[in-house]
């Protein structure tokens, strides 16, 4: 019998590495298409598109400056052309630094501000275009545990997930009930040796460790599949650190 989900394309956004290659890999499993974004990356994106392939062939690469929105554009319209259809979209790329807010310059700001959520909602726009015009879609943007808690010194990181958040909330309600629009939300999620700042959130974190990016994939993989009736909503995969 065949795989009803095998003919479902999901993109994902910074595909390449960490969380982003775990959701991925986390969504061929189910027998979905995966589309994998990258923009600097290309060496692990082709690794991930390997890892990913379904029926003998690779899943297929999208390179994208998401800095760009004419870039944005353009890889939506390939997307479609390529694929023949968009069902899901995960807006996993993101950015992170570190800083005194009194050290933050303009360039610091934009840095972070144009990928984590001025991108974001342009590849939501593009997405949803495709969507509507198809009769459905599910959008899942990757915010984090800084749009939920204050951070002191990434103020300018926290800003742009906690406008993730609210964005997730108001295209919910632009495009319902066609689209979904939701939010996942990861704690402390360490890929490398956890330094003493991150060390110390997940002592606090009440399930008493950190968390996995396949936990991640599988909160994603929620929304993908949950109903229309489930739209809006940020789900902190955290070990119930928010809650403290």
């Amino acid at each position: 019998m065949a795989n009803p989900q095998s003919s479902r394309v999901v993109l994902v956004t910074g595909a390449a590495k960490r969380v982003g290659r775990e959701i991925a890999l986390r969504i061929a499993r189910e027998g979905i298409r995966v589309a994998i974004h990258y923009s600097t990356s290309e060496a692990e994106a082709r690794q991930t598109a390997r890892d990913c392939a379904q029926g003998g062939e690779d899943a297929p690469l999208f390179r994208a400056n998401l800095e760009d929105v004419a870039e944005i554009r353009a890889m939506f319209a390939d997307i479609e052309r390529r694929c023949g259809r968009l069902d899901g979209v995960v807006n996993n790329a993101a950015r992170f630094t570190r800083f005194d807010p009194m050290d933050i310059e303009e360039a610091d700001w934009d840095f972070i501000h144009d990928v984590n959520l001025k991108a974001t909602f342009f590849c939501c726009q593009a997405a949803a275009r495709i969507m509507l015009r198809a009769g459905g879609g599910r959008i899942i943007n990757i915010s984090s545990l800084g749009g939920i808690r204050p951070w002191a010194e990434h103020a300018h990181y926290c800003a742009s997930k906690a406008g993730l958040i609210m964005l997730t909330r108001a295209l919910a309600k632009a495009w319902a009930p066609t689209v979904t629009v939701n939010s996942v939300a990861p704690g402390v999620i360490p890929f490398d040796k956890p330094d003493e700042r991150m060390q110390r959130m997940i002592e606090a974190t009440p399930a008493r460790r950190a968390g996995t990016g396949e936990e991640i994939a599988d909160a994603v993989l929620y929304f993908l599949n949950s109903s229309e009736f489930v739209t809006g909503q940020t789900l902190a995969i955290d070990g119930g650190l928010s809650q403290r």
